[in-house]
Parts: C-alpha cells; sequence; structure tokens
C-alpha cells in the first residue's frame, strides 16, 4: 500500500468503545430498489454485498419512521414492526463483510412524495409552500399539531427499537437535505409561534426530542454499544434560511446530549463554503474548528479518489464518507490495500455495468444525472 494512504487504514474508536477497522465509511445512498411492498429487495441486498468487504462502516440509505415520511419512490420501509423480517436481511447484508452497519432514519417532511403518502398528507414544521425539487413536487404541508409531533418523536424510538431487533449496530438521524428535522431548525421552514418554532432554543426542541428519545431506548434495550450519529446540511440557500450560527449551536447540543458522531453532507467535502461565507474557510474546516475533538467529525461530498480521502483526514475529519466511488469501484478499499489506486475508476464504463451489480431504477438515475457520472464505453 502507498504510504501516503496510511491515514485511511488506520482504526477508530468511537467514545462508546465500538472500533472501525479503517476511517472509509460506505455513504448513505437511496437506490429506489424495495419491492413493491417496500420490502428490501435481492437487489438491494446484493448492491450492498458487492461493496462491504472493505469499509469500516456502512450507513444505509434513508427509511421513513411514519408511513407519510416517505422521501422517494421505492423506499425501503422499516415503519411496522412487519418489515423487521425485511430490515435483518439488510444489516446482515450490510455487515455481511466485517463492517459496522448502521441504519440511517428520517421522516422526509416537506419533501415527502404525496403520491405515495396516505391520502396525500405531507406534513412539516409548518403550512409552507416548498420548491419542486429533482425528486419531489411543490407542495404545501400540512402543519404538524403538537400531539403529533409527540408521534412522531415516538415513531424515531420505536424505529431505534426494530433497528437493534434487526440487527442494526446503530443508527444515523437524517437531520439534512430539508426533511423534517431541518424543517424545525429552519428559521425559514420553521414559522411556529408555540414552543416548537420561534427563537433558536424553540426550533432545536424538536431534534433534541427526538434525540433523547433515542438515546432511551438504546438505554433500555440495547445489549452492547449502539451508535447514534446525526447528518446536517450546514446552512440552505434561501434568504432568511438556515446559517452556520444556528448549525454551531445544533453540534454545542450533539455533544451536550452524548451523541456518537454528526455527519456533515456537502457538495464537495473538500471545497464547499458557506452561503454567507465571509472567508476562504470552507464547511469542513469551520465544522471540525467548532467540533474541535468534542464529537468525531464525518463528511460526504465528492470524495472519490484515495487522495480526495487522505486530504479530508489531513484536514481534521474523523470518518471520510465514499459514496460514488464504491458506486463506481466496489473493492475501492482493497484497490488501495493492493497499492492498485490507479485502476480506481472516476468514470462508469458502460460495458463494465453488469458487473458492479447495481439496482435497475439507480442506473436509471445514475444515467438522467448529468455530470454526477460520465459515461465511457
Amino acid at each position: 500500500m502507498n504510504e501516503k494512504y496510511s491515514n485511511l487504514m488506520e482504526s477508530f474508536t468511537f467514545k462508546n468503545g465500538v472500533t472501525l477497522r479503517n476511517r472509509v465509511v460506505m455513504a448513505p445512498m437511496t437506490t429506489w430498489a424495495s419491492n413493491d411492498d417496500y420490502t428490501v429487495s435481492d437487489e438491494e441486498l446484493n448492491y450492498y454485498k458487492k461493496r462491504v468487504t472493505g469499509v469500516g462502516m456502512v450507513i444505509t440509505g434513508c427509511t421513513r419512521v411514519q408511513p407519510n415520511g416517505i422521501g422517494f419512490a421505492n423506499e425501503f420501509a422499516a415503519y411496522d414492526d412487519s418489515f423487521i423480517p425485511s430490515l435483518r436481511k439488510l444489516a446482515e447484508a450490510a455487515k455481511s463483510g466485517g463492517a459496522q452497519a448502521i441504519l440511517q432514519i428520517f421522516h422526509a417532511g416537506n419533501k415527502a412524495l404525496p403520491a405515495f403518502t396516505p391520502n396525500g398528507d405531507v406534513v412539516s414544521s409548518s403550512a409552507l409552500e416548498t420548491e419542486a425539487t429533482a425528486f419531489a413536487p411543490s407542495v404545501t404541508p400540512r402543519e404538524l399539531s403538537h400531539d403529533e409531533i409527540m408521534e412522531v418523536i415516538h415513531a424515531f424510538g420505536e424505529m431505534t427499537r426494530r433497528a437493534i431487533e434487526a440487527g442494526f449496530d446503530g443508527v444515523e438521524l437524517h437531520g439534512a437535505h430539508g426533511f423534517l428535522l431541518q424543517n424545525f431548525m429552519s428559521p425559514f421552514f420553521n414559522r411556529r409561534e408555540d414552543q416548537w418554532g420561534g427563537s433558536l432554543e424553540n426550533r432545536l426542541r424538536f431534534p433534541v426530542a427526538v434525540i433523547r428519545e433515542i438515546k432511551s431506548v438504546i438505554k433500555k434495550l440495547a445489549t452492547k454499544p449502539f451508535t447514534l450519529g446525526y447528518r446536517i446540511s450546514p446552512d440552505e440557500p434561501q434568504e432568511g434560511g438556515l446559517r452556520m450560527q444556528d448549525t454551531y449551536e445544533l453540534i454545542e447540543r450533539l455533544i451536550e446530549e452524548d451523541v456518537d458522531y454528526v455527519h456533515a453532507s456537502l457538495a464537495s467535502a473538500l471545497s464547499s463554503k458557506p452561503v454567507d461565507s465571509q472567508d476562504e474557510k470552507t464547511y469542513l474546516e469551520l465544522i471540525v474548528e467548532k467540533a474541535n475533538g468534542r464529537i468525531p467529525v464525518l463528511a460526504a461530498g465528492s470524495m472519490v479518489t484515495p487522495d480526495d480521502v487522505a486530504s479530508g483526514l489531513d484536514k481534521g475529519l474523523s470518518l471520510a464518507v465514499v459514496g460514488q466511488g464504491l458506486i463506481m469501484n466496489p473493492d475501492w478499499i482493497e484497490k488501495v490495500q493492493n497499492g492498485q489506486e490507479s485502476e480506481i475508476q472516476t468514470t462508469i464504463k458502460a460495458s463494465k455495468v453488469s458487473e458492479l451489480e447495481l439496482p435497475e431504477k439507480l442506473w436509471g438515475v445514475i444515467q438522467a444525472s448529468g455530470p454526477w457520472f460520465k459515461l465511457e464505453d
């Protein structure tokens, strides 16, 4: 192995005592691959098994805690105990290569898909019209009542119980990408005037309550250390939206609540900067500086090559989260370990697609995604 990549292969131990064999994490990636009944498909299981042999930790794609939290078509479900057998298969696949397996859980909030929610019911922190995205139409969600907020909090705890029963090693709260946890954090999307909105303290109340519910379930049911992570988008593009100062306070709360790691979702982990950037510092530099060694920092975003990952770790990342690199190179870790980094592909060769075992709908999204991948014959 090339010596300059030695930091990638160092072990890492969380405060809860869980040790990872290296510092590379498989990114949580939606695959649009569930069966029609929302159970995990063989296609998705094979996709994971193909990619988990070398990494230190695997974070699954997201799954909703309630039926109306669905964010993607053919998103595997786990909001009911009937899905535990399906969830167990996913845990076994994710752990089949010896990595720790983390189930990413969320509620899509105002980005839920009305075509797939019961009665088209889309809910959020406030009834504010949303803009259409590549995956979700424009909607005006219904504002959650206090009692419904308490039900969502309970649902996050119940999902954690299922994750424990299914054999996962932890859960990650998806508080990024404008989903429900971020809907409440955002001063733009949260226009409430009760205890769940207004001041930053009130806007933090929902994510903190979810964390505490999950920690309670872990303490009660987990028979071994069970990891809890939190994924963030550091800010929002809208005028009056989430800003780094809000995120700094969220990080402080994550530390106070003894969350095991914070995971920043970025367009480019090595170069992206805040929307109101006043200097040359990147999100990564600012978050690492704020964390100051008090909580492990993970980041995802365009880290495709070993050089990218090594650079991220050198900049203070605890763990580097790799997505596209593992889609294109299921044996990414093995190639680095064997000194074959020159063989790591940064584009998909159309002639090699069948070897990658990509779920059909994921392959369709990749082909339609423009600059995400450059296809080569």
